[in-house]
């Protein structure tokens, strides 16, 4: 009786210890690690563990100043008629301008009301800087052209608002079908 306990406890370890042994890497396919579980170097550890800490990939990549004023430059170099000298400097101002916006509003110290009055003034010194570097007869044509861009952006965003409030509209939409 005794013998055929200790055979079927022998048996049982075993196979513990094969099903173990396969599941970490030792037998069929190296276990988790190669060959279809997705997972890196066995003990439940996937590749994303491996490669250290992530940062959030979820937040959008800033564009560079650098890149908007020259963006902006180019949109408004037909409608005001800037020379090549006039484009370089202007979108050197707005790049100056726009790193300087950013250093403001990642300010904590200041309060919101204060941040406002800063970028206004930053806006009005912005604003001298470039009418500087335009002729008399250019100047209306800038002012019009900054006006039509500030109602360019505030469309962009109402769209935006409005894409998001309508996705949630129709997962409000799908879950009543659902339910249904």
């Amino acid at each position: 009786m005794k013998s055929i306990q200790s055979l079927f406890l022998l048996v049982f370890a075993l196979l513990c210890f094969n099903i173990v042994s396969a599941q970490y890497g030792n037998g069929y396919n190296n276990g988790y690690g190669s060959n279809g579980y997705g997972r890196g170097g066995g003990m439940g550890m996937d590749r994303s563990m491996m490669q250290g800490p992530q940062g959030n990939t979820s937040k959008p990549k800033e564009v560079p100043a650098e890149e908007t004023a020259a963006k902006i430059v180019e949109q408004m170099k037909p409608e005001v008629n800037l020379d090549e000298l006039q484009a370089i400097a202007i979108t050197n101002v707005l790049t100056d301008s726009m790193k300087e916006q950013g250093v403001l509003l990642k300010n904590e110290s200041s309060s919101q009301d204060e941040k406002i009055e800063q970028m206004k003034a930053l806006r009005e010194s912005t604003t001298k800087k470039i009418t500087a570097f335009l002729n008399p007869d250019q100047i209306p044509k800038y002012t019009d052209f900054m006006e039509n861009f500030k109602e360019i952006k505030k469309t962009k965003s109402k769209k935006k608002k409005d894409s998001k409030e309508s996705k949630d509209d129709k997962k409000e939409t799908e879950a009543i079908k659902t339910e249904e």
